[in-house]
């Protein structure tokens, strides 16, 4: 028999992961496969057993024909035939109804463990987070450990007997014919001189064999029994979900594990299935059980996560591809393991894998989060050689006429963004805002940063008005408003803040660029959650690298130290659009220009010469928005009256 290349790992019996499960597989199949021999192998045994038994009850009655032969005759072929059955039939019955028939026995149990912890953890996946019942979730998560620890021992048994079917296999074919070779020799005596020593040697070794086999045989299974006993004397917890006490790993660039994923199974109804998920590179890998490898599900390269509220389920996180276009919905069995995904992830759309150190790389950007959002007096210096931010094509990042560029040395990051300044991750109206609302007049001030004289104004005069899907990121205080350096160290810090407190959670909304203003809308409610008139915006740009990021900044006042006319202030947004940045900032740059020839008809009627109009004239944009998945590229946008 050929030796023993692989055995079960007893360590991996707890994860239970689909490679696990494939190699376990293998040996099922083998063990199939060797029940079927021995079942054959016995029939034909016990033929030869029948015929010897035959051949005996025939040699008696002839023995009682030659009464010379009856004792010599009769008890040589008896006694090969008690030979057979004891050293030849008997062995391999017991191997069958021993070994064979455990390993049946066996794997029944693991398969029913499996199932009581498959659907124990089905229960514990639907445990509402909205309206959380302790004892009902202490009591599913006794059951979950309970079954988990019943399957674990399982596994650890059937592990333990696979394992030691591949030495008792190689034992219970050579016993056997080991007995069979002794009767038939000790059968023919008359032949004894035939056989040679080298035969004996032979012999005599497959018997020094067997005895060594059956030693490691002991020793093996004397190292598994010990195994068995460490790995199930560990605390519950290691069974219970959400009980991990080990730190949050943030640099992760390879994740594995089960998650619950959404599947649609009709217009309206969804189900959850727990597959096990890894990432290879930049692809997020699936494997179903059952199967010999995984499927690429989604490449994560420029993606984007962040935590959604599912069906009232915990811990649920989504993953959007960098179009837009395709998106999934999992779910994690613990915290722990539900801040490491999104982590994971999130350093895998950075293409940190791709670096020579992808460790190290992980390590610096989450140190760099950390002192982002850390009261500090000094700053490091900008690397040289960063790209020129100046680009003023379509599509690139654009300067305003208000604002002129500093030349020279790059700014100090403290030069543009105060240390410690506080970061909004939700959208409020500045106060500066209110006290110039209310210094305008005494009426009632609209909680959203609107009036009906401005949506009047809007919608009547407007030449351009032009809708994004974008989600707002975070706004703060900046010192300067002439840099666009300015916007890029806002975007680092919110970013920064967003990764280092766990806040992946964003709200979408529809920004509308219109000839005079900038608007938020929610596109639930149609109501403006806040709105920029476009003369304070004093600068836009997108990210150099990630092209769904963009940022301005606006210009304000403020009459905090009682000056009539008010110091100037400057507040960065940045958000995160489904499709190119640069081109709301080219449809930004636009409305400037059209406020600008406002002024001019003759430069108007130049602008509206050059650039192509619909039939009720308003401007027409050509290019369509890559992120809208409602209408598809079928549709060019247009702007709306």
């Amino acid at each position: 028999m050929p030796a023993v290349h692989h055995k079960l790992l007893l360590e991996d019996a707890l994860q239970d992961s689909p490679q696990t499960r494939s190699l376990l597989s293998v040996f099922e199949e083998d063990a199939g496969m060797l029940t079927d021999y021995t079942n054959q192998l016995l029939q034909s045994m016990q033929r030869v057993f029948g015929a010897q038994s035959e051949m005996g009850l025939a040699t008696e009655q002839l023995s009682r024909q030659l009464l010379d032969y009856e004792k010599k005759l009769n008890s040589l072929h008896s006694e090969l035939a008690n030979q057979m059955a004891d050293s030849m039939v008997f062995p391999l019955i017991q191997f069958r109804e021993k070994d064979l028939t455990e390993i049946s026995t066996l794997k029944e149990i693991f398969g029913i463990a499996t199932d009581e912890h498959e659907a124990a953890m089905v229960k514990y996946s639907r445990l509402p987070k909205k309206k959380e019942n302790e004892k009902l979730k202490s009591d599913l998560v006794k059951e979950v450990a309970y079954t988990r620890r019943k399957q674990h021992q399982a596994s650890l048994q059937y592990y333990c007997a696979l394992n030691a079917l591949q030495y008792r296999k190689r034992v219970a074919m050579l016993e056997p014919m080991l007995g069979y070779t002794q009767a038939q020799i000790s059968f023919f005596k008359k032949g004894i001189e035939l056989m040679s020593k080298k035969m004996d040697n032979c012999l005599s070794s497959v018997s020094d064999m067997t005895q060594s086999i059956q030693a490691q045989l002991d020793t093996e299974a004397e190292a598994m029994r010990g195994s068995q006993r460490e790995f199930l004397s560990v605390e519950d917890t290691v069974y219970m979900p959400d009980k991990d006490i080990e730190p949050v790993n943030r640099t992760l660039i390879q994740k594995a594990g089960y998650l619950n994923i959404r599947n649609k199974t009709g217009l309206v109804t969804t189900a959850w299935d727990r597959l096990y998920f890894f990432t290879q590179g930049g692809n997020l890998m699936c494997q179903p059980r059952g199967a010999v490898a995984g499927g690429m599900v989604l490449d994560l390269d420029n993606s984007s996560v962040m935590a959604v509220e599912c069906e009232d389920r915990r811990y649920c996180f989504q993953i959007t591809s960098p179009s837009g276009k395709t998106s999934m919905i999992l779910q994690a069995e613990g915290k722990r393991e539900y801040e490491e995904w999104i982590c994971t992830v999130n350093n895998i759309s950075r293409q940190i894998y791709l670096t020579d150190n992808p460790e190290a790389v992980a390590i610096r950007l989450n140190q760099t989060a950390i002192q982002a959002v850390t009261p500090i007096t000094s700053f490091e210096k900008r690397p040289e050689g960063s790209p020129n931010p100046d680009r003023a094509k379509p599509g690139g990042v654009y300067v305003t006429s208000s604002g002129s560029q500093k030349t020279g040395a790059a700014p100090e990051p403290e030069d543009l963004i105060a240390p410690g300044t506080p970061i909004q991750f939700d959208i409020m109206l500045p106060a500066s805002e209110f006290q110039d609302q209310n210094r305008a007049g005494g009426r009632r001030t609209n909680p959203f940063g609107e009036t009906d004289d401005d949506c009047l104004t809007e919608t009547g005069d407007s030449l351009l008005q032009q809708v994004f899907a974008v989600r707002f990121q975070g706004s703060m205080a900046v010192r300067c408003g002439n840099n666009q350096e300015v916007i890029y160290e806002a975007m680092r810090q919110v970013l920064a803040a967003r990764a280092i407190h766990n806040i992946f959670r964003t709200t979408e909304s529809h920004l509308m660029v219109t000839s005079s203003s900038l608007r938020l809308i929610d596109p639930q409610t149609q109501v403006t959650r806040i709105s920029f008139q476009l003369g304070d915006v004093c600068q836009f740009a997108a990210h150099q690298e990630n092209g769904r990021l963009m940022g301005f900044v606006v210009e304000g006042r403020d009459w905090s130290d009682g000056d009539e006319e008010g110091e100037p202030s400057f507040s960065a947004f940045v958000f995160e659009s489904n499709t190119e940045g640069e081109k709301i900032c080219y449809t930004i740059n636009l409305a400037k220009d059209i406020t600008e020839a406002k002024k001019d008809p003759e430069a108007l009627a130049q602008l509206m010469k050059n650039m192509p109009l619909t039939s009720d004239g308003k401007f027409l944009l050509l290019e369509p928005e890559t992120g809208d998945t409602s209408n598809g590229a079928e549709e060019d946008l247009e702007s709306e009256a």
